[in-house]
C-alpha cells in the first residue's frame, strides 16, 4: 500500500495501521494506550492524526492505511489537542516526577515536556499516601493509583497475552480504577506474577517492589543479557546500580528475541540470588570434617594436585568431571576439554543425562540431530498443538505465550498428560493416560492413522526408511487394547490420531513427561516416528520439539561435555575426529569408553571412582534416591565443588571453589531453539569469586594442563573453529540478537527449522517400538505411582528460585497433589501433613486435594532443600542414556 506520511511517500503492508506505518520508518506518533503486543484500542487519543479528505481526526493506532492515503502527524491543531489531553491526564495523575522510581523512561513524562503540558492546568494537589490496594503487601509487585492514567494496559496484557485476567477496571468516567476481581489481594488471584503489567505501564504506577528506591531510571545502566532460568533463553536487560554495585531490576524490551519483551516470574522476580549474603565468596578447605576459609593459590594447589595423583595411581577411570548447563558454552567446552586433557579421560557429563538425554540419542538415531526442530516464533503458526509430557504454560513461560497466539488464531490442541494443566483445561482433547503408557498411546494411534490412510506415504517413500518393519510391529497395538492400558476411551486416542494427522501443520512438544523414564529415549523415538508417519516435519512450524528445561542445556550437549561426543556431537568413536581433537589441543586423546553421573555415583560407591570434580551442578538433590548418592559420594577419596552456594553436595567436598553467577562474567548460552546468545557481565562477583571459565583454566593448569585464555570470546573462537554448526558466528555476530545453529559460516543466516528437503542423517528411520513397563509398578503395600515435575514458580533444586522473596510468598515449601477420592479414602483433606513412603524413605508434606491428577496418581514438585523429592524417587534408568524414571514409582501415603 502506498501512502503519504508527513510528505514523506512510503509503502507499508495491507491491513497495517497508520501507527505501525509511521514507526515503521522512523516517524514517532505520540501513544500512552498502545502496546505492539495487544489489540489497538485508541483509548489514550494522544495517537490522532489528520487524514486527507476525511472528517475529524482519527487514531492511528486502529485506523488501517489505504493506498493514496495522506496523513499528517504533527500539526499545531494536533499539537493543542494532545496538550489538552495530557493536562486532563496530568490533572488525574497526581505526579512527583522528581521522586518517582519511573523517571527516565516514563512515555507521559516525555510527551509532557514535548507538548509543554502544564500539570496545574486544571488546579493541582499534592499527591498524598498510597491507600492500601489490591498489591499492598504484595512482594514482586506494587500500585500506586495516583500514578495511574487508566490506559488499561495491564488488565489488557493480562487478558490478551497471558490469559490471566488477574486484572480488572472498575467503576466509571473519571472515577475508574484498575484492581482485581471482588478486589482480591493480588497472590490470591489468578496472577502468574509475570510482571507484564508492569512491562507495559506507561507510567509508574505498576512496578517492581523491590525496586523503589533503588534508583531512578535514569540513573540505572541496563545490560542486555539472557535469562538463566529454564531454556527458553529470554532476552533480558539487567538494571544496574553502578554506585552499589546491584541488580535493581529486570526488563525486556519490546520485539526483543525470542520472548518479544515477555517475562515469567521467574525471569522478572527471581534473580534476588545473584546479591544473596549466602554465596561463597573464598575458597574453603575441609579440615577434620570442617571448612576453613583459604587462599586461592593453596585450594588450587590441593585439588589440581589430588585429582593428578589419583589419576596417575588408579588410571583415568579413577576421576570424574561433572559440567554445568547452568552456565556458559564457554565453560562447558572448557570442562570437557580439562577432561580429556588435563583428566586425560572421558569421564564426563553435564544434567543432560537426568532430563533430555533420550532426546539427544532418540532424535540423533532418527533424524540424525538431537534437538528441537523449530523455532519459538513458529509456534504461534501451528494448526495443530499435540502436547505430551509437557506442562509448558509452568515450566516453559514464554513458550506457553506462543501457544496461547495460536489458540487465539483458532489453533487445535491435543494435550496427553495425567495431570489437568492449563493446556489440559484448553485443549480440544486431553489425553489423561497412566503415566508410564506413553508408547501404547503413541503405537495405538499411528497404527489408527496407517488403517485410515491418514498417513503421508510420500514423504515415508522419499524421505524414510526402515518402514515395513515399522508398519508390522504396530499389529500388535490396537486402539482398544491402549484404551485399557492406558486406561482412557477408546475414541479419544482415535480424535487425538485424527486431529493431528490432519493438521495443517501439526507440531510435537514434549518435556521430561517423555524422557524421564525406563523407556525415555524409545518414548523420544515413538514421537519421531509419528512426525514422519504423517510427514509434520522439515517445515516450517512442523516438527517434534523438545522443551529444554535448563537455561543451557542445549549448549552443555553442544560443547561435548559427554562421554561419548566432542563439540557438535563429533564422535569420540571416530578416529579422524580424535585426531582433529589433538591437534588442536595438542594432547593424545583418551580413548576409555567414559560415563555419565548415575555411573560417577555407582562407580563412587563401589570404589571405581577416587576423585570428582563437580562444576556448579548438586547431584545430591537432583539424582534418584538420595540416601544411595550421599553414601556414594561419601565414599569418593577427594570430591572438589565449584559453585556459588553452599549446596548440599558441596557440604560434602574436600575443597569447594567459590564461582560467579551469569550475571558477572561473559560468554554465550545456547536455548532450546538453538539460538546461541550473548550472556554480559552486568555487576562484579563477591569477595574473590571468580568467573567459572577462569577457574577452569586455572584447575587445568594445578593439573599439569597449562591452559589460560584473555577473554571468554577466544574460547568460543577456538570452539567455533572446531565446531562445524558454530563455525559461522562469533561474539560480533551475535552481539544483539543470536543465530540458530547450524551456521556453518561467517555468511550464513542460521536455520531457523531443521530437516527441510533431507534429514541430517540422509533418511530418517522408523523404529520399531515396543512397549514396557515401568520399573516399579504399584502393589498393595505401595499403591500409588508417584510423578515428579516442576512448578511455575520454583526451578530445579530451588538454589536460585528459592532466594527470591516474591517467589517464596507465592510458593515456599512443597507439596503433593493427590486425587479427590484417594484422600477421602485416607481421610485427608486439603492442606493436611501426609507422608509420602517408597521403598527409598519417606518425606512430610502438605496435601494439595483436587481433581488434577487421576485417582491412584501423586504428583509432587523437586524444588526444596528440606522437602528432598527426590529422597524418595526410583534409581532406575532408561536403558540407552541412564536417565532416571522420575515419572513413575510406587509409593504410599499416610495422614501425618
Amino acid at each position: 500500500v502506498n501512502l503519504t506520511i508527513d510528505g514523506r511517500e512510503i509503502i507499508a503492508h495491507e491491513g497495517a495501521t497508520i501507527l505501525a506505518a509511521a514507526l515503521s520508518v522512523g516517524i514517532d506518533i505520540p501513544r500512552l494506550c498502545h502496546d505492539p503486543r495487544l489489540k489497538p484500542v485508541g483509548a489514550c487519543r494522544l495517537c490522532v492524526v489528520e487524514v486527507e479528505g476525511e472528517r475529524g481526526l482519527h487514531t492511528s493506532c486502529t485506523m488501517e492505511v489505504a493506498e493514496g492515503m495522506v496523513v499528517e502527524t504533527e500539526t499545531d491543531g494536533l499539537a493543542a489537542k494532545r496538550k489538552t489531553v495530557l493536562e486532563l491526564i496530568l490533572d488525574d495523575h497526581r505526579v512527583t516526577c522528581p521522586t518517582c522510581d519511573k523517571n527516565g523512561d516514563c512515555a507521559l513524562m516525555d510527551y509532557s515536556y514535548r507538548y509543554q503540558a502544564d500539570q496545574f492546568a486544571f488546579g493541582g494537589y499534592r499527591p498524598g499516601p498510597v491507600e492500601p490496594n489490591f498489591a499492598t503487601g504484595n512482594k514482586a509487585i506494587a500500585f500506586d493509583p495516583q500514578l495511574c492514567i487508566t490506559c488499561g494496559r495491564c488488565v489488557r496484557i493480562c487478558d490478551e497475552v497471558v490469559m490471566a485476567s488477574a486484572l480488572t477496571l472498575t467503576m466509571r468516567a473519571s472515577s475508574v480504577e484498575v484492581t482485581t476481581p471482588f478486589d482480591m489481594p493480588l497472590n490470591e488471584t489468578s496472577c502468574v506474577l509475570c510482571g507484564l503489567c508492569i512491562s507495559t505501564c506507561p507510567t509508574g504506577a505498576m512496578y517492581d517492589r523491590a525496586a523503589l528506591g533503588q534508583g531512578q531510571i535514569k540513573d540505572l545502566e541496563k545490560v542486555q543479557t539472557v535469562c538463566p532460568y529454564c531454556g527458553v533463553g529470554c532476552t533480558i536487560e539487567l538494571n544496574v546500580n553502578r554506585e552499589t554495585n546491584r541488580i535493581v531490576r529486570v526488563t525486556s524490551p519490546e520485539g526483543s528475541v525470542p520472548n518479544d519483551g515477555n517475562l515469567c516470574v521467574k525471569g522478572k522476580f527471581g534473580l534476588e540470588y545473584v546479591h544473596s549474603a549466602k554465596r561463597l565468596t573464598t575458597p574453603l578447605i575441609k579440615e577434620n570434617g570442617e571448612f576453613r576459609e583459604a587462599s586461592w593459590e593453596e585450594a588450587l594447589e590441593l585439588a589440581g594436585g589430588r585429582l593428578r595423583e589419583l589419576r596417575d595411581e588408579h588410571g583415568p577411570d579413577s576421576i570424574a568431571f561433572l559440567s554445568s548447563c547452568r552456565c556458559t558454552n564457554e565453560e562447558n567446552y572448557l570442562m570437557q576439554k580439562v577432561a580429556r586433557t588435563a583428566g586425560a579421560t572421558n569421564n564426563v557429563d553435564q544434567c543432560a543425562t537426568t532430563c533430555h538425554a533420550p532426546t539427544v540419542a532418540g532424535l540423533a538415531a532418527t533424524f540424525g540431530s538431537g534437538a528441537m526442530t523449530n523455532a519459538i516464533d513458529e509456534i504461534k503458526d501451528v494448526d495443530t498443538l499435540f502436547i505430551i509430557g509437557s506442562n509448558p504454560t509452568e515450566a516453559h513461560p514464554i513458550i506457553g505465550l506462543e501457544m496461547k497466539k495460536a489458540l487465539t488464531k483458532g489453533a487445535k490442541m491435543v494435550v496427553c498428560d495425567p495431570r489437568k494443566t492449563w493446556v489440559a483445561n484448553h485443549a480440544d482433547i486431553h489425553i489423561q493416560h497412566k503415566p508410564g503408557t506413553d508408547n501404547m498411546l503413541i503405537n495405538a494411534m499411528m497404527r489408527h492413522i496407517v488403517e485410515q490412510q491418514l498417513h503421508d506415504p510420500e514423504f515415508v517413500e522419499n524421505r524414510c526408511e526402515n518402514f515395513d518393519a515399522f508398519r508390522r510391529n504396530l499389529d500388535g497395538f490396537s486402539v482398544e487394547q491402549a484404551a485399557e492400558v492406558c486406561d482412557v476411551p477408546a475414541d479419544l486416542i482415535r480424535r487425538a490420531a485424527e486431529m493431528y494427522a490432519a493438521g495443517d501443520p501439526s507440531s510435537i512438544f514434549y518435556t521430561l513427561g517423555i524422557t524421564e523414564h525406563t523407556s525415555g529415549t524409545e518414548n523420544v523415538q515413538n514421537l519421531a516416528n509419528l512426525a514422519m508417519l504423517c510427514g509434520q516435519i522439515g517445515k516450517r512450524s512442523s516438527g517434534v520439539n523438545p522443551l529444554r528445561g535448563q537455561n543451557n542445556v542445549q549448549g552443555g550437549c553442544d560443547m561435548g561435555a559427554m562421554h561419548g561426543d566432542f563439540p557438535g556431537y563429533q564422535k569420540v568413536s571416530d578416529e579422524a575426529v580424535r585426531f582433529k581433537f589433538a591437534e588442536a589441543w595438542g594432547v593424545d586423546i583418551p580413548t576409555n569408553e567414559g560415563g555419565r553421573v548415575t555411573d560417577f555415583i555407582e562407580q563412587a560407591g563401589d570404589g571405581i571412582l577416587r576423585g570428582f570434580y563437580v562444576f556448579g551442578e548438586d547431584p545430591v538433590l537432583s539424582e534418584p534416591n538420595q540416601a544411595k548418592v550421599i553414601r556414594s559420594l561419601e565414599n569418593l577419596e577427594f570430591l572438589v565443588c565449584q559453585e556459588i552456594f553452599m549446596s548440599e553436595t558441596a557440604k560434602l567436598a574436600d575443597v569447594i571453589l567459590p564461582a560467579s553467577s551469569f550475571a558477572e562474567k561473559d560468554g554465550t548460552f545456547t536455548n532450546t531453539e538453538r539460538r546461541v546468545q550473548r550472556v554480559r557481565k552486568a555487576v562484579d562477583p563477591p569477595g574473590q569469586a571468580k568467573p567459572d571459565w577462569e577457574i577452569i583454566c586455572l584447575m587445568s593448569t594445578a593439573m599439569g594442563h597449562p591452559l589460560s585464555y584473555n577473554h571468554a570470546g577466544e574460547v568460543f573462537d577456538e570452539m567455533a573453529s572446531l565446531t562445524p554448526s558454530y563455525g559461522g558466528m562469533s561474539f560480533d555476530r551475535i552481539d544483539q540478537v543470536g543465530l540458530q545453529w547450524p551456521c556453518p559460516t561467517p555468511d550464513h543466516p542460521g536455520t531457523g527449522f531443521l530437516h527441510e528437503g533431507q534429514f541430517t542423517r540422509g533418511l530418517g528411520r522408523f523404529h520399531e517400538i515396543k512397549f514396557r513397563e515401568a520399573a516399579e509398578l504399584p502393589d498393595d503395600e505401595y499403591p500409588y505411582i508417584l510423578s515428579t515435575g516442576r512448578t511455575l514458580y520454583n526451578y530445579n533444586i530451588g538454589n536460585m528460585s528459592q532466594k527470591s522473596d516474591a517467589i517464596r510468598q507465592k510458593q515456599s515449601k512443597s507439596f503433593v497433589e493427590m486425587h479427590t477420592s484417594d484422600a477421602e479414602r485416607i481421610g485427608v483433606v486439603n492442606d493436611d501433613l501426609v507422608t509420602v513412603t517408597t521403598r527409598r524413605g519417606e518425606v512430610t508434606v502438605k496435601a494439595v486435594v483436587g481433581e488434577r491428577t487421576r485417582p491412584g496418581a501423586l504428583w509432587m514438585p523437586f524444588h526444596f532443600v528440606d522437602q528432598p523429592t527426590n529422597r524418595i524417587t526410583n534409581d532406575a534408568f532408561d536403558n540407552i542414556t541412564r536417565t532416571a524414571e522420575y515419572k513413575v514409582c510406587a509409593a504410599a501415603v499416610s495422614k501425618s
